[in-house]
């Protein structure tokens, strides 16, 4: 369980949403909203359902609906105004008295919401807010609305003259975050009709990055994963992962104080022996090796080879033989879709004894040993020997004897004509290719032009009613053109795609306009 979730039962949730991640995303070139997390964390949570929202920036409790009867019940609970909702904020303002109630009306012009004194009905917006103490040097304030509007709270709060901390938009100071967070929730249990409450404390100091990180990573089953994604996390052109008991921070040049002082805080807070830096090459010449390696900035050095855990599963781990660490963070959710046997609402994932799974370009093999955890029998290929005896080694350390599986080294392409020849053979296969490559068989390899071929090669190879698993992370191969390239290549091949289902960056990897998408997954069944 994700550890956002707060309380568990048969009908519904309570979930603590960190600021700064949508409650439900629009759309899923976006990113994924907390809805689609916790879907994502547990089959049995597809049927999960909204009931209400948060804003993007406040951080506070959300029920959400587990079966109809509850979703039924909070809807109109919501509608009906009967669940008691307080929030805390803080301001750098005061008011004049303890307490007010203010009553307006909340119309949105545009993109923008105000506060009129005159309205339609359905645009009436009440609260009452009082001040409750102080907090360091800001003023702290509970809000209790009693509708609930868009921005009500930050219109109301600006409207007394006591913006919200770190609310621009309404002119509140300037701050790290916004200070305004959905404290308690009180309303009928949707099946025994009893009150029940729910309360949870605002942290106003915590890093924004961090609160992210710390709700939706389980950091007993997941030791490895990215602290700072770069211009989305306030750092542009910086990102830090955590790799075990070590931080790797990546620039595209040298780091300057602040993001020396950043990287250190961070060893700090994680507990971390050492910190290694590397710089960001949009494309790695294979042939300089270990010359690529990141190099030690500060502490202890890390041992030659040692091991993290991701979703439970053991992964070897090096900083001395190349660029590459040894697994990439940002398939993470992927991988658990393979561990959990399902891709999304009504999308099931079955493999299990007597599947067949390809892997292409399978690297040290993290996807293939998912997919093994399920009993499948898997086919590796990649270019890289080096790479195949660590992925045997992956295997090793969880239990899996990889003389029960396929490592085939070579040229893709080479293989893919070579397989083909056995139709029908796969259950699932897996494309996740390297942005550039080379090889003296097929030559230069460019995942946007040359990805559809690769889908056109191995749809052959895959039985009906298989399913297809497609990534790309070339920033510049707009998701809208991957998916068309994608869909024309099953056209070629004479298939047809029966679902799809797309996969946004995890929620460590957040997107935002300064930092926008730049990895694409998909997967497919076709018939």
């Amino acid at each position: 369980m994700p550890p956002c979730v707060l309380y568990q039962a048969a009908d519904f949730l309570i979930a603590l949403k960190p600021a700064g991640l949508n409650t439900h995303a629009p759309s899923p070139f976006h990113g994924d909203g907390l809805f689609e997390i916790l879907r994502a964390w547990q089959p049995d949570w597809s049927s999960l359902s909204i009931v209400h929202r948060l804003d993007k920036e406040t951080s506070g409790l959300m029920v959400f609906g587990r079966t109809p009867l509850a979703n039924k019940s909070l809807t109109e609970q919501f509608a009906g105004r009967l669940v008691r909702k307080t929030y805390s904020f803080l301001s750098d303002r005061d008011l004049d008295s303890g307490a007010v109630e203010i009553r307006s009306f909340i119309r949105k012009k545009g993109s923008q919401f105000f506060s009129l004194e005159r309205g339609e009905p359905s645009e009436e917006a009440h609260t009452v807010i009082e001040r409750v103490g102080k907090h360091g040097r800001y003023f702290m304030f509970k809000a209790r609305p009693r509708t609930g509007k868009t921005h009500q709270i930050r219109l109301h709060a600006a409207q007394l003259g006591i913006p919200v901390l770190g609310d621009q938009t309404y002119g509140g100071t300037s701050h790290h975050r916004l200070c305004l967070h959905a404290e308690r929730l009180e309303f009928a249990h949707p099946a025994t009709g009893l009150e029940i409450g729910f309360h949870s404390a605002p942290d106003f100091e915590s890093a924004i990055s961090l609160d992210l990180r710390k709700a939706l990573i389980d950091p007993v089953a997941t030791t490895a994963f990215r602290l700072i994604h770069g211009a989305a996390d306030g750092w542009p052109g910086l990102f830090v992962d955590k790799i075990g008991g070590h931080l790797l921070v990546t620039s595209a040049s040298e780091l300057h104080q602040a993001q020396k002082d950043l990287s250190l805080q961070l060893a700090t807070v994680h507990l971390s022996e050492g910190v290694y830096h590397k710089r960001w090459l949009a494309r790695i010449a294979a042939e300089k090796g270990t010359a690529l390696s990141p190099a030690l900035m500060h502490g202890k050095e890390a041992p030659p080879e040692f091991w993290i855990r991701e979703n439970g599963v053991q992964y070897r781990m090096s900083f001395s033989e190349g660029y590459s660490t040894g697994l990439f963070f940002d398939q993470r959710e992927n991988r658990r879709r393979l561990l959990n046997h399902w891709v999304g609402p009504d999308f099931p994932l079955r493999i299990g004894p007597g599947s067949q799974v390809l892997n292409l370009f399978g690297y040290t093999c993290g996807f293939s040993v998912c997919a093994a955890r399920s009993e499948a029998r898997v086919t590796s290929i990649d270019l890289s020997k080096k790479y195949l005896d660590w992925g045997r080694a992956n295997f090793h350390a969880n239990g899996l004897d990889p003389a029960g599986h396929d490592f085939i080294f070579g040229d893709v392409f080479s293989w893919i004509r070579k397989l083909s020849r056995r139709e029908g053979k796969f259950d699932l296969i897996l494309i996740d290719p390297p942005t550039f490559s080379r090889s003296k068989e097929s030559g230069v390899f460019q995942a946007e032009k040359h990805f559809s071929k690769l889908v056109e090669g191995v749809l052959p190879m895959l039985v009906k009613g298989g399913l297809l698993f497609c990534s790309c992370n070339t920033a510049d191969y707009e998701p809208g053109l991957f998916l068309q390239q994608v869909e024309m290549a099953v056209r070629k091949g004479n298939r047809q795609i029966l679902k799809g289902f797309y996969v946004p960056q995890p929620p460590d990897f957040p997107i935002t306009r300064d930092e926008p998408a730049y990895l694409k997954t998909a997967w497919f069944q076709l018939d």
